[in-house]
């Protein structure tokens, strides 16, 4: 199934409202840096490979018409309120930085001409993001040995997390194009729901047998046995391997090392942030409390009771059993294993 998440077309962005989702496909189109911020930290567009292609878009809109000096202080600007939108992400602030790199090379060029150059590389951007989820997803499906399989994922890293086909989900389609019997165990993942509204609807879509379950049932299930491996995204994962994801992936990944079952992180290798030493350094999103007392815009909490809502949480390398890149697999110990992939990538 091609899914358009997200687009450049006739200099704009265009972007599947996920939000929306199951119930209804309504494309949004983004004109300018702001509309294109505002549908990131919105939710419009989620995904750390998806909203590192967004942002790379936004930045190209955001200086066109612009060039030389005028365009380097403009870039400050917009880089600053695009990488706002969602901290976490390290793919965001990837994107936007490569794009402030190609800016600083062709800051020369007339405004016409820079536009095209950054408008190409956004583009770029979001091709090698397919090609990467293809190969992490050929990497990921030779790790799953069971014929059927049945797989235990949570959130949602498919097609709609990425420019499309996936990183978690892109393993699951990779291991079906291989021939092998594929069926999904999908956690509902609250408080926004991802993996009820969106993975259930990837799936379903591309009729790959589904199984929604609440958060809270996965320990149950993983005790029943029959789970051969669980498979998530990354927002970031940190030099030493510990890996922010959706929030609940923590739990998740205890409750299957209690159980002897693989945990697979899918990663491309703009998620791996050498740069930060450890899982204590990712920062760590807050959302707004409504995600946590309102459902569709319906109160299901009492008025004025206090939340805690973070976006992501942190699990130890040591829960992760391996990481699925588009350059290959990683295992510990992942501060060598990680950083030999990324080198591999710049030769």
């Amino acid at each position: 199934m091609a899914i358009n998440t997200v687009q450049w077309r006739a200099d704009t962005v265009r972007m599947i409202d996920q939000r929306l989702l199951p119930g209804r496909e309504v494309y949004r189109v983004y004109k300018d840096y702001r509309g294109v911020a505002d549908a990131i930290s919105s939710m419009v567009i989620r995904g750390a490979p998806a909203i590192g292609v967004a942002a790379a878009m936004g930045v190209a809109l955001g200086l066109k018409g612009t060039s030389g000096a005028r365009a380097k202080a403009r870039f400050k600007i917009v880089a600053r309120r695009l990488k706002a939108a969602r901290p976490t992400a390290v793919n965001l602030a990837w994107a936007v930085d490569r794009m402030g790199r190609v800016l600083d090379q062709n800051a020369a060029l007339d405004t016409a001409a820079l536009f095209a150059r950054l408008r190409d590389e956004a583009i770029a951007i979001y091709h090698e993001d397919l090609a990467a989820n293809r190969a992490l997803g050929a990497f990921g499906a030779a790790l799953i040995n069971d014929n059927p399989a049945q797989i235990l994922t949570h959130c949602n890293a498919g097609a709609l997390a990425t420019a499309g086909y996936g990183t978690a989900l892109g393993i699951v389609r990779a291991a079906r194009e291989a021939g092998k019997r594929i069926s999904v165990i999908a956690d509902e993942t609250r408080p926004f729901l991802q993996g009820s509204r969106l993975t259930a609807w990837e799936l379903k879509k591309d009729r790959i047998p589904v199984t929604l379950i609440a958060d809270n049932m996965a320990g149950m299930v993983l005790s029943r046995g029959g789970v051969s491996c669980v498979i998530v995204g990354a927002d970031r994962v940190a030099a030493n391997g510990d890996v922010a994801n959706k929030i609940g992936t923590y739990p998740l990944a205890v409750m299957a090392q209690r159980h002897g079952v693989p945990v697979y992180v899918a990663a491309p290798l703009s998620s791996i942030d050498l740069n930060c030493p450890t899982g204590a350094q990712i920062p760590i999103e807050e959302r707004a409390a409504s995600e946590l007392t309102e459902i569709a815009g319906r109160r299901i909490a009492p008025a004025g009771v206090g939340t805690f809502n973070p976006a992501f949480d942190v699990t130890p390398a040591e829960l992760v059993t391996a990481i699925v890149t588009e350059r290959g697999v990683a295992r510990p110990p992942y501060d060598k294993s990680l950083a030999a992939l990324k080198a591999s990538a710049n030769h």
